[in-house]
């Protein structure tokens, strides 16, 4: 690809946004595998990246975006054509990432994708499909007939973790913090906005709670569960810290457990891709709002303030 040059998003400095930049496109080497890309989803683990406050950071200048999707261009062992999406191995977290039109990742980082799948829902659904399937099944362990309530509902992690609980027979309430998400939240669940939480509000005790967005509105979850229940620990973009009493925790017998999507890739991965299917079918429901790199700023502003219904996907087609 000598002398050919494409649009980059370049961290320059954590706590400030990317640029857009013209660079050359990454020549070819062996073990890895170029990309167009043509969607990279904007998350808040990118975010954490951008803003310098996660456990893994790149050295600067990088390119961030750790999930995106494309066409190979060129590789040893993919072929040139394949739809794939790429995340994993670094992407965004120690080596350049997928906010870019061009993308040289490792080859074990590209995973092919069925022909005619929507590019932003193939860079955007596995995060949301992997971490709802084990947060219901891994970790909560969710049987039929047992009340579930979901924090941060009308979200992408939590708004198909609605979905695939109500699918394992479960009786659903979806907690979201705005009365303008409450229409977004999937059925059959009840939707309660966090401020109203109480156990009148959502009709007694529950058996499990997913929980996507941390800080205060999980400190007003954890009463609601009843002894010997589950709290699944999913994300913290409420709050990465809250607070509580030992005494009463203590009485009140819940797990809390942590899922780690990192740590649990590999184990969900079919059934990510089984989600996939339905998802492209039409069969399960994944909202995406699309950007130009050119309306980075837009996006993250959007996410930041808690507004963004389901995913964020930059189009870089």
């Amino acid at each position: 690809m000598s002398g050919e040059t494409s649009r980059a998003l370049v961290l320059e400095q954590f706590g400030a946004l990317p640029r857009l930049v013209e660079r050359p496109v990454p020549e070819p080497r062996p073990g890895h595998t170029l990309v167009r890309m043509l969607a990279s989803q904007v998350a808040h683990l990118d975010l954490n990246v951008v803003d310098g406050r996660f456990g893994i950071l790149p050295d600067l200048p990088a390119v961030p975006g750790t999930n995106g999707s494309g066409i190979v261009l060129a590789s040893d062992i993919h072929p040139e054509g394949t739809l794939v999406r790429v995340n994993g191995k670094g992407l965004g977290l120690r080596r350049d990432g997928c906010w870019a039109d061009h993308a040289l990742v490792p080859d074990a980082a590209v995973i092919a994708v069925p022909e005619g799948t929507d590019p932003a829902l193939a860079c955007s659904f596995f995060t949301p499909a992997g971490t709802a399937w084990a947060a219901v099944h891994s970790v909560a362990a969710v049987q039929p007939g047992e009340r579930v309530l979901v924090t941060g509902a009308a979200g992408a992690v939590g708004s198909l973790t609605v979905q695939v609980a109500a699918r394992a027979g479960a009786e659903v309430i979806g907690v979201v913090g705005r009365a303008a998400k409450v229409d977004h939240v999937p059925a059959p669940a009840k939707a309660v906005l966090a401020s109203e939480l109480s156990t009148e509000a959502v009709g007694g005790q529950v058996d499990a709670v997913v929980d996507t967005v941390g800080g205060p509105v999980l400190r007003d979850a954890l009463p609601l569960v009843r002894p010997r229940g589950r709290v699944a620990l999913v994300g913290y973009t409420a709050g990465r810290e809250f607070s509580v009493d030992l005494a009463d925790f203590l009485l009140a017998d819940v797990s809390v457990l942590p899922v780690n999507l990192m740590t649990r890739g590999r184990e969900v991965a079919a059934d990510a891709e089984r989600l996939l299917a339905e998802l492209a079918a039409g069969e399960l429901s994944l909202p995406i709002e699309r950007y130009g790199p050119d309306r980075l700023a837009e996006a993250v502003e959007r996410l930041r303030k808690g507004t963004v219904v389901g995913r964020a996907v930059l189009d870089l087609a």
